[in-house]
């Protein structure tokens, strides 16, 4: 299966792309985690990408369409992909689709989850990042066993810059303005799909593979 998974910044996406990459064992890209490892690691990319994460701005296609290019060409995407903060414009959208083209495949769908503002902001207050490995955390709804420390390597949990509310609330204005079209972008190609996403999280995910399931059946009669 090849996704997109679109929403607000703070919806869950990422939680969800990290479950639906292990039930159907196919990679979860990233965008903001390839961004965050080039700042850790203090690349020229890292470098050009922190000064408009931190702002809450969206880094330019050129950067990022390549990055992702790079990435689906990559073995582990033969299976199919999901794609979580790409594309962010109908610009890169349609680089994507060109890009599929060029490589013969096609999205299966563009998975939507919807919720409302002011969820946005409390719920990303509360997120943490291990500062070592990047796993995430949420002090409300995925808490780690201790206190501040990741469950899987015993690093620091911090807050990221771009979880502050000020800029939480300076990137939810980006995403009305350049993310939100991709909604009626998706739904034209046949492709979108709806979801509650303040539900519980294993909830959502159950209706996402409940509907993946349906697009299988439809399609091929087994996960691509």
């Amino acid at each position: 299966m090849r996704i997109v998974l679109l929403g607000a910044p703070g919806a869950g996406k990422g939680t969800q792309a990290g479950v639906l990459s292990k039930k159907l064992d196919i990679p979860h890209i990233s965008t903001g985690d390839i961004f965050r490892a080039n700042i850790q690691n203090g690349t020229e990319l890292g470098l050009k990408a922190k000064e408009f994460i931190d702002s809450g701005k969206l880094v330019p296609d050129d950067l990022t369409i390549n990055i992702v290019k790079d990435r689906l060409l990559k073995r582990d995407c033969q299976k199919g992909f999901i794609l979580d903060g790409f594309p962010r414009t109908i610009p890169q959208a349609e680089s994507l689709d060109n890009e599929l083209n060029g490589l013969g495949i096609k999205l299966d769908a563009a998975i939507n989850l919807e919720v409302p503002d002011e969820v946005i902001v409390n719920r990303m207050k509360g997120r943490r990042v291990c500062g070592k490995c990047g796993k995430p955390y949420n002090i409300h709804t995925l808490k780690p066993k201790q206190e501040g420390v990741c469950d899987v390597c015993g690093g620091p949990l911090l807050i990221r810059d771009d979880d502050k509310e000020e800029t939480v609330r300076e990137r939810l204005r980006v995403y009305y303005k350049n993310t939100e079209p991709l909604i009626g972008y998706y739904d034209s190609k046949g492709i979108l799909y709806n979801f509650d996403g303040t539900k519980d999280i294993g909830v959502t995910t159950g209706e996402i593979i409940d509907k993946l399931e349906q697009i299988r059946k439809d399609r091929t009669g087994g996960f691509e």
